[in-house]
């Protein structure tokens, strides 16, 4: 147990300096919540940091695979993870969870400078306008990337295939 005491400081000192911090989040004394940006941000992303049995000597394991970051293209998560494992690598052996978010805090801009932001306004605006000249497979991507609200009002106007009804746009004449 003694080989746990440097983490036991290290989850007390992490307790402490983010309490009341809305960001961050216990999800288990050895796994950690953080997110970066504000909750309206676009380009707002979620870090979970877990310590495997042989951390700080080894790396914590790093993942974005929150449902928060959905929006968010793989490939520029996988750039972020590979940013932060940089930092990891050259933080082995010390408490470093503290520096990995504020690290990504500091860099968030960087982060997500290849982030496209007009994912969710281009959704409900467009529904019926341009989808003709939109290749089917891009338009399969863009659903996948839907927040569950968005989902719902989409559902609302479709019949949960993504096409709208057939005479969802007729004028009722027959009043």
């Amino acid at each position: 147990s003694l080989r746990r005491r440097p983490l036991q400081m290290e989850l007390e000192a992490l307790r402490s300096i983010y309490e009341g911090d809305a960001c961050f989040r216990e999800l288990s004394p050895v796994s950690f919540q953080y997110r970066i940006g504000e909750s309206g941000d676009p380009k707002a992303f979620l870090i979970e940091v877990s310590w495997p049995e042989t951390y700080p000597q080894t790396a914590p394991v790093i993942s974005m695979d929150a449902f928060f970051n959905n929006t968010i293209s793989s490939a520029i998560k996988q750039s972020i993870l590979d940013k932060l494992m940089v930092e990891v690598e050259a933080n082995l052996g010390t408490a470093m969870t503290y520096t990995l978010f504020e690290y990504a805090k500091d860099n968030k801009e960087l982060f997500m400078e290849n982030q496209p932001v007009n994912t969710v306004t281009s959704v409900s605006n467009s529904i019926a306008i341009g989808t003709a000249d939109v290749p089917a497979s891009k338009k399969k991507d863009k659903k996948e990337q839907l927040s569950k609200t968005q989902k719902r009002k989409l559902a609302d106007k479709t019949d949960n295939k993504g096409e709208l009804p057939r005479g969802w746009n007729w004028v009722d004449v027959i009043k």
